[in-house]
């Protein structure tokens, strides 16, 4: 059994505006995080149905200080418009698995790469190619419950 922690959690109501941290959030089954924008399906990438790879964003903060080592970008966890910074888990790993943070069931969906969107918001040109494989993980809501700064992700 892997165990990492939960070290940051980010929401935003609306597109485009800054991500918000908050230090827990509660997690809708099949449905998304109460207060963000996919939520309420106002997320620039939202579909009209909600698919079950929007619901959450997770990503590694091993993956910014690769960010800050390999390329000297220093992207803040905010920036990177994923909702849940965690610490000590390969999330990569969990493409296809189901795995546990704080109350929540989650079954990891697909890599989230990043996109030209990313890049434009952030100001870094090169992210799509720095951050490539690294920029966290999309998962589905298999179970809901709260999810809060230093709680358990277990694999």
């Amino acid at each position: 059994m892997q165990q990492g922690i939960v070290i940051a959690i980010f929401i935003t109501p609306e597109s485009g505006d800054p991500m918000k941290p908050v230090d827990s959030v509660l997690a809708v089954e099949n449905r998304g995080i109460i207060g963000d924008r996919y939520y309420t399906m106002s997320g620039t990438f939202s579909k009209s149905e909600l698919e079950p790879d929007q619901e959450i964003t997770l990503v590694e903060h091993e993956a910014f200080e690769e960010l800050r080592s390999n390329h000297q970008v220093q992207l803040q966890y905010a920036e990177c418009r994923r909702n849940v910074i965690t610490q000590h888990v390969d999330l990569n790993a969990l493409v296809g698995h189901t795995f546990q943070v704080g109350q929540v069931t989650l079954r990891g969906m697909r890599l989230c790469e990043p996109c030209a969107y990313l890049s434009q918001m952030t100001g870094h040109r090169n992210l799509v190619k720095q951050w490539l494989h690294r920029a966290g993980l999309r998962a589905h809501i298999q179970k809901g419950g709260r999810i809060s700064k230093n709680d358990a992700v277990i694999v």
